[in-house]
């Protein structure tokens, strides 16, 4: 099994910026695809911001130009800088990683609030 522990999160007013982390552990051999998700309560949960191995990235166009995903393999940790926050980005976030223990599955963390208010 993998764990996903984020932290990070917290309230900030607008044009403000937050670092979110994510660490993986537990039983695994190897991880693929490691991100960011976000969900308003009564909403689909989108994807904000996801890179492979290779350092591929992928963004949601909402955040395109203000937020930055990267990892460090060797802390098994994924973390999204976000500046020029809005108002819409309130949102509970959400890490998750493609894992290989006895197979590849997808994991998910607890998920942190990240509010945007003034």
């Amino acid at each position: 099994q993998v764990q996903l522990v984020e932290s990070g999160g917290g309230a900030v007013q607008p044009g403000g910026s937050l670092r979110l982390s994510c660490t993986a552990s537990g039983r695994f051999s190897a991880i693929s695809v490691m991100g960011w998700h976000r969900q308003v309560p009564g909403n689909r949960r989108e994807l904000v911001a996801t890179m492979t191995t290779d350092g591929t990235t992928n963004y949601a166009n909402s955040v395109k130009g203000r937020f930055t995903v990267s990892r460090d393999d060797a802390k098994r940790t994924v973390y999204l800088q976000m500046s020029a926050l809005k108002p819409e980005d309130t949102s509970v976030y959400y890490c998750n990683a493609r894992a290989f223990s006895d197979d590849w599955n997808s994991y998910w963390g607890q998920g942190t609030q990240v509010t945007v208010s003034s």
